[in-house]
């Protein structure tokens, strides 16, 4: 039954990841609650998810034509910046606090997105 639970959690954590509302929220919040994992581990296991996730999604969001590559390298870069920052500042950081962090900063972007009045914007013609 365990491996049913995390199979659908991780399901639901690469279904929403890929629509790029972060299905890292979904996969740590699973692992540190239902799974008694510490959040640094959840943190971890999340990241090496991620990528073959964000492969996947790449390639189709290619396929679809809905990236263009010339307007994102200064994200790149910042994202690249800002997971070096991360990197350090989570060796000075005591764990425990860590999720407090993780859980103002879902609870922050929720709040900000429900707020913020902009409607999604469809590409289909």
């Amino acid at each position: 039954m365990n491996t049913v639970i995390k199979a659908i959690a991780s399901f639901l954590a690469g279904l929403v990841g890929s629509m790029g509302f972060g299905g890292g929220g979904v996969l740590i919040i699973y692992l540190v609650i239902f799974s008694n994992m510490p959040q640094i581990k959840s943190q971890g296991i999340n990241l090496a998810f991620f990528i073959p996730c964000a492969v996947i999604s790449t390639v189709i969001y290619t396929m679809k034509k809905q990236i263009k590559y010339k307007e994102i390298y200064p994200v790149i870069l910042g994202g690249c910046i800002g997971a070096l920052f991360a990197g350090f500042f989570l060796r000075s950081i005591k764990t425990e606090y860590l999720s407090y962090i993780f859980a103002a900063f879902l609870i922050i972007t929720g709040i900000l997105t429900f707020f913020s009045g902009k409607k999604a914007k469809s590409n289909e013609q």
